[in-house]
């Protein structure tokens, strides 16, 4: 799925974390090639999160670099040194990066098709007409076509993550991040969120996804990495790192989860 030639869509060097005294990132090197699905495995606690919330500038990082799509994400750099940026530069970065958060997230005075449209009309100040008319296509994707006017309070856990996942798409971003997307859900209603996921993964969009759900890691991803302790301890196809894990770590951790 990868364009060949092209620069990586996400490029992690020497990326530290910490809060406070605790050193949360510890140099994590990671690339995602454009239109991979990565997928982060590991403990609770381990830093996937916080990685992933750094990739769009949500949290800070203390020390190396990230690039989207080949531009340093929430600084500038001068001679070596890099400033941040000012906040609307920053909001004009994260418009190209759709986020999926654990709670969903959605107002809850608007509908479904309002949490859609409000983007893509109040930020990116598209018609009403034309954001109304790709929001109903987008619920159509995730399979919602007929709850359009339904308030977030109507609609079950999985509904409203999917309602999540098409409105961060509204923005026709070129990289989407998942943080745990399917973890606030029952059971019963992970498939669904999954199934929309699978089908997204198939267009090429690039992905990187928290999640423990190794079925759809071992399914929907070209490329894992397993995390613990703030640190990328092994990474590779979901053959390598789920079948077949090096370290005695990502072993112990997959045979606790499996």
């Amino acid at each position: 799925m990868n364009t060949a030639g092209a620069a990586p869509i996400v490029e992690a060097r020497s990326v530290q974390k910490h809060f406070g005294p605790n050193h949360v990132l510890k140099g994590i090197d990671l690339t995602i090639e454009r239109g991979q699905v990565l997928c982060l495995l590991g403990p609770s606690g381990s830093g996937k999160s916080t990685f992933l919330r750094c990739i769009n500038h949500l949290e800070k990082i203390d020390g190396g670099r990230i690039y989207v799509d080949g531009e340093l994400m929430g600084y500038t750099e001068r001679g070596g040194r890099a400033r941040e940026m000012k906040p609307r530069e920053v909001s004009a970065q994260r418009r190209g990066i759709g986020m999926v958060f654990q709670r969903f997230n959605l107002f809850p005075h608007l509908t479904a098709l309002g949490n859609i449209i409000e983007a893509p009309v109040g930020v990116a100040k598209k018609r009403p007409s034309e954001a109304r008319a790709r929001g109903m296509q987008l619920l159509e994707q995730v399979g919602l076509g007929d709850r359009a006017d339904a308030y977030p309070s109507q609609l079950s856990g999985g509904q409203q993550q999917r309602v999540a996942i098409a409105r961060a798409l509204a923005m026709d971003p070129k990289l989407m991040l998942f943080d745990e997307p399917t973890s606030a859900l029952d059971p019963e209603l992970v498939g669904d969120v999954l199934n929309v996921m699978r089908d997204l993964a198939q267009t090429g969009m690039t992905m990187i996804v928290v999640t423990h759900e190794i079925g759809f890691a071992r399914e929907a991803a070209d490329k894992v990495a397993f995390m613990d302790d703030g640190q990328i301890v092994e990474s590779g196809t979901p053959d390598q790192v789920i079948n077949n894990p090096q370290h005695a770590r990502t072993t112990s951790f997959l045979k606790s989860v499996l």
